[in-house]
């Protein structure tokens, strides 16, 4: 994409330019999921076929007898069930990660392959991994002590993900600088994430519904396994870089309304590279040391410095607040 026509979108736009993306790379998106995910589901589908059923738990040798719990079934089918959900969360992790670098390749007009942003990924699996387990250990006290909380840190760490993978900051800091992101646009990112969410459900409930079908004709455990494996891999191959396109376009999106990344990037393909001390929080959209600078900015109307007024009191804002008018931009 020209920087030079970068800017702030609203929410259609986000999904009008992460759909675009998501087509313009859709053979090196799919095959960057699938090559991860396929083996992965069909050793899943190889597992359930060799471990104990559910229903093989009790064994009633004679009609009328107390059920006698298996125990060494149960403990194969749960250490069985433990190996196929670590296995399928590592690929998804590696088949994101991957997603993440090519649609930010596309977003900035690269062309990375799906060996290259296969790569990217896996060399950056610790880090996506701890990121994973910090979202879980927040959200899953902050959903069980009332849903609100859980609900305002699930939006505001949306591209904790992003900023690890394209900007390198890792851990709780990918937090930190996602929730500084997402200040003041948490309704935006919201409402991107509902109908992602509802786009990536529709796609699911497709493949389910094909998978029951099958699954009712054959009316076999490989049959069964067989089909889920593939059902699996297709809805994965789809969703998943359709998500990752949408979290990096807004992600992108927020950098251009808060940082001014449009001007960065027209300004070193320009082969400027901008000054050492950043003016980024004088102008209210900063980030500490890792907010890009925008001394390059050629001089013209500037905005009046943040100034804590055109906050509301408290979020969400009361019905029938406003930012206070600061009239027009003044010649610097």
């Amino acid at each position: 994409m020209d920087p030079a026509g970068l800017r702030p979108l609203g929410v259609g736009e986000i999904l009008d330019v992460a759909i675009k993306i998501y087509r313009a790379r859709f053979g090196v998106l799919v095959r960057a999921v699938a090559v991860v995910t396929a083996p992965v589901y069909a050793l899943g589908a190889i597992i359930r076929i060799s471990i104990p059923q559910s229903d093989s738990f009790t064994d009633v040798s004679q009609p009328g007898a107390t059920p006698e719990f298996e125990a060494d079934q149960f403990w194969a089918f749960m250490a069985g069930t433990l190996v196929i959900a670590i296995l399928a969360f590592v690929a998804s992790q590696v088949a994101t990660g991957a997603c993440f670098k090519a649609v930010g390749g596309a977003y900035l007009d690269e062309e990375p392959d799906w060996k290259e942003s296969l790569r990217f990924a896996r060399e950056r699996l610790g880090s996506l991994l701890w990121l994973s387990f910090l979202l879980v250990v927040f959200l899953t006290p902050a959903f069980l002590a009332c849903i609100i909380p859980g609900v305002y840190f699930y939006v505001a760490w949306a591209v904790a993900a992003p900023v690890l993978l394209l900007e390198g900051v890792k851990g709780r800091g990918a937090l930190k600088r996602s929730r500084a992101l997402v200040e003041g646009r948490f309704w935006p990112t919201a409402g991107v994430l509902v109908l992602v969410g509802i786009l990536t459900g529709v796609v699911q409930g497709i493949f389910l519904g094909v998978l029951t079908g099958i699954v009712s004709i054959a009316g076999n455990e490989v049959a069964t396994a067989l089909a889920d494996a593939i059902g699996q891999t297709a809805s994965s191959a789809l969703t998943t870089p359709l998500t990752a396109a949408v979290l990096t376009v807004m992600y992108f999106d927020l950098r251009v309304r808060k940082e001014g990344f449009d001007l960065e990037l027209l300004a070193r393909r320009l082969g400027v590279e901008p000054g050492t001390t950043s003016s980024v929080e004088a102008l209210g959209g900063g980030y500490g040391s890792g907010a890009p600078s925008l001394d390059f900015m050629p001089p013209g109307p500037v905005r009046p410095a943040f100034d804590p007024e055109d906050q509301p009191p408290f979020w969400p804002p009361p019905p029938g607040w406003k930012p206070r008018d600061r009239g027009p931009a003044e010649p610097e």
